[in-house]
């Protein structure tokens, strides 16, 4: 026991931190390869070996699988890019560790352990193409973070270079970039840091995120789309804009804190309160006059309603605004924040009592695991309708023949009875899975059908369903017409989950 708690309790490594980085990624994502569930956006680009990420200004991104893959597509090689990503985010990890505590116990890696194992972050990763491209997004800022150099120039240079490659892969990134220099200045004072480095750092931080910037607008931002990078229009009330999408980005987080969950992190509050009472001590025992004191209070204050806003941060600004769980890669560096501050009351009563960080820690593997669970059950309904889909057209002449069948948009939360417990006890998956369609049209070519195409605004297919025509094909879950050398495919509305009974 005593060799155990030794273990728990002594300095690590470099080589020992990075093994356990390594595992500990590993752990979080093995549900999602076990899945092997093609996730919307994989299912054409999987089909079609489709790239487009330079419209959405993310050209790192395409070159990238054009690199992996030695081609100028992206062919899938699911799970291979991201076990690179886990192999790099585990050296990303060790990188930043060390720069927080020079002499790291496992305690103080558990404090920067969110940076990965952050709920929303599991959408992102539930894509096969754009999951470990918004994974080497967060290695280019944690290094962005981490790198030091005697040069003045290459101090700014290289993270600004790393800034445009993060934004180059996942423009959300610069949420976590902004969030990790908050935590900067909370470390500088609580380390007391000098006043000159202290105020240095954020001179330095706005240098290095403004040419990064400015390297990114000239490599990948041209080939953006201009209709992605509209902001709020500033003529029609932007700041009740803000405030809706403000409260629904606190709605969707609130998902997260269900049943126990909401006991747990209510204790992290807690003893983060307790980290902040020390931090504030820290602060007033400097050497240094009090109006410093004063500036470096007031700032750190500041950097707590910061990165709480930067959970979803710029995406709050545009027009088109997404309150998808893949856009609060912030929520993770708000998640350190409370770690940090945790590890700062707990460290001082007991060298092993920070170990008890493991236990959100664990909550937060356990959702990952539920969600993998999930993924599975939506894996082998959607190729169960696959198969159904399938083999109905395949069986009516007139169908496989047709001309061009096309498939109605259908939305609807009620598909997926299987996982309707799951949901039921943690709100948040469906948050998570996001999936409220029935089949996509770029699927039926893995059945060999290659005459579907998705309705497009005239809704041909969903109106056709209103005209009470006779189906041809009358399933389950959807209706199938022919009329003259055209097929519509019209889903129904199923049951809601909420009024099965069990």
């Amino acid at each position: 026991m005593g060799r155990l708690g030794d273990f728990f309790s002594k300095e690590l490594g470099r080589r020992r931190v990075w093994l356990f980085f390594l595992i500990a990624i590993l752990i979080y994502v093995i549900p999602l390869i076990l899945a092997d569930y093609p996730y919307i956006d994989d299912n054409w680009r999987s089909l079609s070996a489709g790239t487009a990420w330079a419209g959405q200004g993310r050209l790192f991104t395409e070159l990238f699988y054009n690199l992996l893959t030695f081609s100028d597509a992206a062919p899938n090689i699911f799970p291979l890019p991201l076990l690179i990503a886990a192999l790099a985010m585990a050296s990303a990890l060790t990188s930043l560790t060390f720069h927080y505590y020079p002499q790291p116990t496992i305690s103080c890696c558990l404090v920067l352990l969110p940076l990965w194992y952050n709920p929303f972050f599991l959408q992102n990763l539930s894509y096969q193409y754009d999951g470990p491209a918004n994974a080497l997004s967060l290695v280019a800022v944690i290094y962005a973070i981490t790198f030091r150099h005697p040069s003045r120039i290459l101090q700014w240079l290289v993270p600004a270079f790393l800034i445009a490659l993060a934004l180059g892969f996942y423009q959300v990134s610069l949420n976590v970039f902004l969030g990790l220099c908050c935590l900067e200045l909370l470390r500088g004072a609580n380390d007391n840091w000098a006043w000159r480095q202290w105020y240095e750092l954020i001179g330095w931080k706005f240098a290095q995120a403004g040419l990064g910037g400015l390297i990114y607008s000239v490599t990948a931002y041209p080939y953006m789309n201009r209709d992605r990078a509209l902001l709020l229009n500033w003529a029609a009330e932007p700041l009740l804009q803000l405030e809706i999408n403000i409260g629904r980005v606190l709605e969707k987080v609130a998902l997260l804190f269900h049943g126990g969950f909401t006991w747990v992190f209510a204790v992290l509050l807690l003893c983060a309160l307790v980290g902040s009472a020390r931090l504030a001590r820290s602060v007033i025992e400097r050497h240094d006059t009090g109006l410093r004191k004063i500036v470096m209070g007031l700032v750190c204050v500041l950097t707590v309603p910061v990165v709480t806003l930067l959970v979803s941060g710029a995406a709050l600004f545009f027009r088109d605004f997404n309150e998808g769980a893949r856009t609060l890669m912030g929520f993770a560096v708000l998640l350190v924040l409370l770690f940090y501050l945790s590890h700062l009351a707990l460290a001082p009563i007991h060298e092993r009592l920070p170990l008890l960080l493991a236990v959100p820690l664990l909550a937060m593997l356990s959702l990952s695991y539920a969600y993998g669970r999930v993924l599975t059950v939506q894996n082998t309904f959607a190729s169960s309708a696959l198969f159904s889909l399938g083999h109905d057209i395949a069986a009516q002449r007139q169908l496989y023949e047709a001309k061009r069948i096309y498939l109605a948009v259908s939305y609807s939360d009620h598909w997926l009875v299987g996982a309707a417990g799951s949901f039921k006890q943690m709100p948040v998956l469906h948050y998570l899975l996001n999936i409220n369609f029935f089949m996509l049209a770029e699927n039926l070519p893995k059945a060999g059908i290659t005459n579907v195409v998705a309705e497009r605004a005239r809704r041909n297919a969903t109106l056709v369903g209103y005209q009470g025509y006779p189906p041809l094909v009358e399933s389950q879950f959807y209706r199938i017409y022919l009329l003259g050398d055209y097929g519509f495919i019209v889903m129904k509305e199923p049951t809601p989950i909420t009024t099965l009974q069990w």
